[in-house]
């Protein structure tokens, strides 16, 4: 597919795969990715020279001289990149509006928490081999916006201690943020968390202080049954810190589930070239979730279905990281990365928006359904 002439001429058709409400001159104005119209005389047209310049792979003189072959705008360079490092707040807004309208929100008794997704990401630098970003994001679904971005050396590891939390916030993460420090901090904010357990890095203990054998536990688990029980987290460092309440969910995992997690792990070992232990093979075949909600606010089978949820966004963002080369920014200046990150992620999600309608599409415009065929008569 030709980017540069997709957004050529079928720019009205993909503004469309935009979400319903999206109000582009108010929410640039509000952003500030437009306080004044040199140069550039709607919302529409900076998006469009974003998109150009961050997902095409143009340089700045690139793309100013497309945007006059194209009738897009006559602007210089120098000007194309004062509007593009003004413009990664707009674009995260828009991003996380379109993901919002992709992926539909879990559950009904789920919205009275305000759920905040929390993720990172390697993005390297410009000819570097090695790591030189980290990204690290947190999604509140409920105002639809990304409320915390954070741009670090590879050394910069993913932990809750980087977000700020309110009473009534609901984190959702992966297990690279079970730690207990971070974890204490949500819980003395008033929010609550909810996290994949990490057997090495996260210790518990019974209701009553007694070290928590996991292993043994979950070794009686029945089949495609969610088992759940209170649990206290102590922390791993400093033996006088009190530990807290918390609970565990814990399912079992499909034989054919366990087996693609084991065959990451021992793929992981081997890259890496670290001593294997033989318990990490064991865990994988089940999936194991802490949180600090009441069982009687949200069942088991509703904590599975928010961290299915959160699962959902992650694989989409690996997937369009892998196949479109949303791992790798032509800047080392922060701003700039950033809105070539977010452009890269939102001209990925519309394209694959684009893409889809085209498959679905039917001459006789809905989705049939096949009926049985009529009997035949003897």
């Amino acid at each position: 597919m030709d980017m540069e002439a997709l957004f050529a001429m079928e720019w009205p058709y993909l503004l469309g795969c935009l979400p319903a409400g999206i109000k582009l001159e108010e929410s640039a104005r509000r952003y500030r990715a437009i306080t004044r119209r040199r140069a550039v005389d709607s919302a529409s047209t900076l998006l469009r020279l974003i998109l150009a310049y961050g997902f095409c792979g143009l340089s700045l003189r690139q793309t100013a001289a497309w945007a006059e072959a194209a009738g897009a705008a006559s602007i210089s360079n120098v000007a194309l990149l004062k509007r593009l490092r003004s413009a990664a707040d707009w674009l995260g807004y828009l991003v996380t509006a379109k993901l919002a309208d992709t992926a539909p929100f879990p559950s009904r008794t789920a919205r009275k928490y305000n759920i905040r997704l929390v993720d990172a990401t390697t993005i390297r630098g410009p000819g570097d081999t090695s790591t030189y970003y980290r990204l690290h994001l947190g999604f509140n679904l409920g105002r639809q916006i990304i409320d915390h971005v954070e741009v670090t050396d590879h050394h910069g590891g993913e932990t809750l201690k980087r977000f700020t939390f309110a009473p009534g916030d609901l984190v959702i993460g992966d297990c690279g943020y079970a730690h207990s420090p971070g974890l204490r901090g949500v819980v003395k904010a008033g929010a609550h968390f909810l996290v994949r357990h990490n057997w090495q890095s996260l210790p518990l203990d019974h209701p009553d202080a007694r070290p928590l054998d996991l292993l043994h536990i979950v070794r009686d688990l029945p089949d495609a049954e969610a088992v759940s029980f209170p649990v206290m987290v102590r922390s791993s460092r400093d033996k006088r810190t009190p530990a807290f309440t918390a609970r565990l969910v814990v399912l079992r995992k499909s034989e054919e589930a366990a087996q693609l997690a084991r065959s990451r792990i021992l793929r992981r070992r081997t890259r890496q070239g670290k001593e294997l232990d033989p318990r990490s093979l064991e865990f994988a075949g089940y999936t194991c979730l802490i949180t600090s909600l009441a069982p009687e606010d949200v069942d088991s089978a509703m904590v599975l279905d928010l961290y299915r949820f959160r699962w959902q966004i992650e694989i989409a963002f690996k997937r369009l990281k892998g196949l479109l080369s949303l791992g790798q920014v032509p800047s080392k200046d922060p701003q700039l990365a950033r809105t070539v990150i977010f452009a890269k992620l939102l001209a990925a999600l519309i394209v694959s928006d684009y893409t889809g309608r085209y498959l679905d599409f039917f001459p006789w415009g809905y989705a049939y359904q096949a009926t049985p065929p009529l009997p035949v008569a003897d």
